[in-house]
């Protein structure tokens, strides 16, 4: 049996893990972002893009441009994460964990958006949790 073969899954979790998370930071959450000056720059109303796209929470919809700068910081800070992951780093861990559990709580009021940052941060959680505790029992078993 190969010395190296326990390390490998950790790894292979970690880094599915930092490509969920990078997809998420720079297609759901970068384009929105960059695409925010080419609206404003030509002119689109955010009434208009309300048409096109929506939330469940009507307050989002009155606010799509300010939702759009939001949503670069949050992709900011989602790649940060993936690179601490990909440099095998704590903080990286830690920092993704937050944000997917974050992104979590917040999906319900982002629907039909929501659905999409749901699944890819919950699958980028629990590879994050598969890599940290792997087959860890919960408790010990005693002996009678």
């Amino acid at each position: 049996m190969n010395q190296s073969s326990p390390n490998r899954a950790p790894r292979r979790c970690i880094r599915a893990a930092a490509v969920l998370v990078l997809i998420q930071g720079v297609l759901m959450e970068g384009l929105p972002f960059l695409a925010m000056p080419v609206l404003l720059l030509s002119g689109v109303e955010a009434s208009m893009l309300a048409r096109g796209f929506s939330f469940i929470v009507p307050a989002f919809n009155d606010h799509l441009y300010l939702m759009m700068a939001m949503s670069g910081v949050f992709g900011a800070l989602r790649i940060v994460g993936a690179v601490g992951l990909l440099r095998n780093r704590m903080w990286g861990y830690w920092f993704s964990v937050v944000n997917c559990v974050v992104t979590l709580v917040l999906m319900v009021f982002m629907l039909p958006a929501g659905i999409a940052d749901g699944i890819l941060s919950g699958s980028a959680l629990l590879l994050l949790f598969m890599a940290r505790f792997g087959k860890e029992p919960i408790y010990a078993r005693t002996e009678p």
